[in-house]
């Protein structure tokens, strides 16, 4: 048996309102050959999906401001965060979710989409993965005002930054959503706007 192994797990569901929260109980293979019993809850929210819309041209990216109930609680003045569009995948592949969530939040249809990362954003405590992209946008794929699908309550902010403001805006801590600042990161890294 290799280090690392897990064995017996037991699941206890505490709560499956707006997601599931389970306490997983079981026992992990230390390094020194012993067995430990081990507790942890770990949050079942789906998988997701964001996405980096830039434009070459006029040098700028299009981001999201909305309300978020945990930045809220936990210290955010008003709970707004800057974000990247993002959505869960409910049953789609991450490439469709993520087309159209674009539509949805922000008003654009984009075709050419591409991968660039997967992560893990809360490993300690939530299942997630999310899958992030990048797309090209013109003003000529903007076929709505965005904001978020009525039925989910988001009211979503569209916001048009040019790309050296939304670094700016990153390393100040004025956005503070994780996968916002790794795909920016990855669009100065790679040289995406130049």
């Amino acid at each position: 048996m290799k280090n690392g192994s897990v064995r017996n797990i037991k699941k206890e569901v505490l709560s499956n309102d707006w997601y599931t929260l389970n306490k997983m109980t079981f026992e992990y293979h230390r390094e020194d050959g012993e067995w430990e019993k081990q507790s942890r809850e770990a949050y079942d929210c789906g998988d997701g999906a964001g996405i980096l819309l830039y434009n070459k041209n006029k040098g700028t990216v299009i981001l999201t401001k909305q309300f978020r109930m945990s930045s809220y609680l936990n210290g955010s003045d008003d709970g707004m965060l800057i974000e990247v569009c993002a959505g869960l995948l409910d049953g789609d592949s991450p490439e469709d979710c993520i087309k159209k969530e674009a539509i949805e939040e922000t008003g654009y249809k984009v075709e050419q989409v591409e991968q660039v990362l997967e992560a893990y954003m809360v490993p300690g405590s939530v299942t997630q993965k999310l899958y992030l992209f990048i797309g090209e946008y013109t003003e000529a794929m903007r076929i709505s005002e965005g904001g978020g699908a009525d039925y989910e309550t988001e009211n979503i902010e569209v916001l048009e930054y040019t790309f050296d403001e939304a670094m700016k805006m990153a390393l100040s801590g004025e956005i503070k959503d994780a996968k916002t600042i790794m795909l920016l990161q990855y669009a100065q890294l790679h040289k995406i706007m130049m």
